[in-house]
């Protein structure tokens, strides 16, 4: 049964009426998420399976709008929790947990072998020790190419285990010789040029510093933080010039057109890419390089989550359906119907999408953990001004000294000591 709600009156409304209506022979599972069409669709089918197989359960889906969700979430759990939020792994959910609001599911994890399945979730759905959130669904960030430009600079195209990072550095210097930009972003909208920083930060030193950075729990001018700016300012002569005076999609047009030969990207773009003009033979992928040797390579992977409410009134059902949600089956149906990636690596990916089963491997594989990106990993002003000092750093490389003092100050101020 499905809800539309706007907020949390609404909710409590629909809430009241529809337990009243059913409770009387079933046991009955409330969750609020905020879904668009399809991916409502998707959770309604998944729902109906799980009923199907548990007939004496009655799971109650009450969808927000984005907004209002984002806005109402904090007074739900805390005035009239539900059994099942829906909501993001790592940084994100954080103040949840921290706060009391989110319940401890280490259960559900070690009873279904979690820890195995869902291998590349582990970190960013572990807060000291404990798991707190069911991963369902991510898509991957990395590098699209262009097999053509690539062609026409005369550089060889990647293998299928990608290049290394002195050899992207090295090919920047022939596509520049070729008059095509090495790699392209539009960072107008500031969260595109996160991208590249973040792989940088996560293959400078790892998953625990970039999380911890984006936490505030480490200094902008630390040697650690100074060396990923370090080969930030290695790749910024290779990045198109204008990139702060254009959004994504124009820079996109760049990357079709064959003017730049890299995109440091997620895998929603592959449809502006096709929309374009690109097709299968001259679009590649390749992972991030790495850049300290033998680091445990992480992922930029936006992951949507479930999570077990700390007042919720039937947390054994409720836990019965975040196992549900967590298995290759459910994750399989749920990923292919709206055209992103499981999280249990058991699960499978429509074969011949090529961008769908490359991001599958490199997240599945990814022992190091999935990040969240920069805007999700940090709270909402910290993460504007790391974004604004990511951009001014690939515009003003010389600045680096007043952007890193701005950054900490900025720090300092929002994280006391």
């Amino acid at each position: 049964m499905v809800h539309s709600a706007k907020g949390v009156l609404a909710l409590t409304a629909a809430l009241l009426l529809s337990t009243a209506a059913v409770a009387q022979d079933k046991r009955v599972v409330t969750w609020n998420a905020d879904y668009d069409p399809i991916p409502l669709a998707a959770a309604e089918a998944l729902i109906a399976d799980f009923e199907a197989a548990n007939p004496e359960i009655d799971v109650q889906l009450t969808n927000f709008d984005h907004e209002g969700y984002k806005n109402a979430i904090r007074n739900f759990l805390t005035a009239n929790p539900p059994d099942l939020a829906n909501w993001y792994a790592a940084n994100r959910m954080r103040p949840f947990v921290e706060a009391g609001l989110f319940a401890d599911i280490s259960d559900v994890w070690a009873e279904n072998g979690l820890m195995e399945s869902l291998a590349s979730s582990v970190p960013s759905s572990t807060i000291d020790g404990k798991q707190y959130a069911i991963p369902y669904t991510y898509y991957q960030w990395g590098i699209y190419f262009n097999r053509d430009a690539y062609a026409a600079a005369g550089v060889e195209v990647p293998g299928p285990e990608g290049v290394t990072w002195e050899q992207f550095l090295a090919n920047c210097e022939k596509f520049a010789a070729a008059n095509i930009d090495c790699v392209t972003t539009g960072s107008s909208a500031l969260w595109p040029v996160a991208g590249i920083f973040d792989y940088i930060s996560l293959r400078t030193n790892g998953y625990q510093f970039h999380s911890d950075l984006a936490a505030g729990k480490i200094s902008w001018t630390s040697p650690e933080a100074r060396a990923v700016f370090e080969q930030f300012g290695r790749l910024q002569p290779f990045v198109t010039d204008n990139h702060a005076a254009i959004d994504w999609q124009d820079a996109a047009a760049l990357f079709v057109q064959g003017k730049a030969a890299n995109y440091v990207m997620g895998n929603f773009a592959v449809g502006v890419f096709k929309e374009g003009g690109m097709t299968n033979d001259n679009l590649g992928f390749m992972v991030f390089p790495e850049i300290t040797p033998g680091l445990a390579r992480a992922e930029e992977a936006p992951t949507d989550t479930i999570h077990l409410t700390s007042g919720a009134q039937n947390p054994e059902d409720a836990k019965k359906f975040l196992a549900f949600m967590a298995s290759a089956e459910a994750q399989t149906k749920w990923n292919a119907a709206v055209g992103q990636l499981p999280t249990n690596k058991n699960a499978s990916v429509d074969a011949a999408d090529p961008f769908l089963t490359a991001g599958f491997e490199a997240l599945s594989t990814a022992t190091g953990g999935i990040a969240q990106f920069w805007d999700r990993d940090a709270d909402a002003e910290y993460a504007k001004a790391g974004m604004e000092g990511f951009q001014q750093f690939l515009v003003q490389p010389e600045q680096l000294e007043a952007i890193l003092a701005r950054l900490e100050q900025t720090r300092l101020r929002l994280y006391p000591q």
